[in-house]
């Protein structure tokens, strides 16, 4: 597992570093070119962070994934802000930031895809009963982090317990 997460690690920052390059060639000074370069500084700012704790290998996957939902947070509630203040211009940068940010993020599991993770993990864990499902909703995000959504996620495996009795 640790195995993959580094193989996992190493394509998510070769994804940030090309695409950085490509906007840069596009256009250096817009929108998606400041906000790569704003995501491989912060990035770069927490390998330090988890070297200094001793992790050679600078942060995770998951630490990366952390930062850029922290990062669509912050951003969606200036959008918000700046929407109320009657700042369209502002809110519209904000909403093209978080473009650029989601294309790095995780796309959620839906549909059929949820559907054979949430029978896999209930097979994994031998779950039988609806007082398994927290037990099953932590294997879902510790198996698929940052694509599991907790009320689809959560329907789903009370849906498949319920069928299994």
């Amino acid at each position: 597992m640790a195995n993959r997460e580094n193989n996992d690690t190493e394509l998510l920052r070769e994804r940030l570093a090309e695409a950085l390059a490509a906007a840069e060639l596009a256009d250096a000074n817009g929108v998606v070119s400041q906000t790569l370069r704003l995501i491989v500084c912060a990035v770069e700012d927490r390998d330090v962070l988890a070297r200094s704790r001793g992790d050679c290998d600078g942060c995770s996957r998951t630490d990366i994934i952390d930062l850029l939902e922290t990062m669509v947070a912050q951003r969606d509630i200036s959008a918000k802000e700046y929407d109320e203040a009657g700042r369209v211009v502002e809110a519209d940068r904000e909403r093209e930031e978080i473009a650029v940010l989601e294309a790095f993020l995780p796309q959620p599991l839906l549909g059929p895809d949820l559907e054979r993770a949430v029978a896999e993990i209930i097979t994994r864990l031998d779950a039988t009963k609806l007082k398994d499902v927290s037990r099953c909703m932590a294997a879902l995000r510790e198996s698929y982090p940052g694509q599991i959504e907790c009320n689809s996620a959560g329907q789903a495996v009370r849906e498949a317990l319920s069928h299994k009795r």
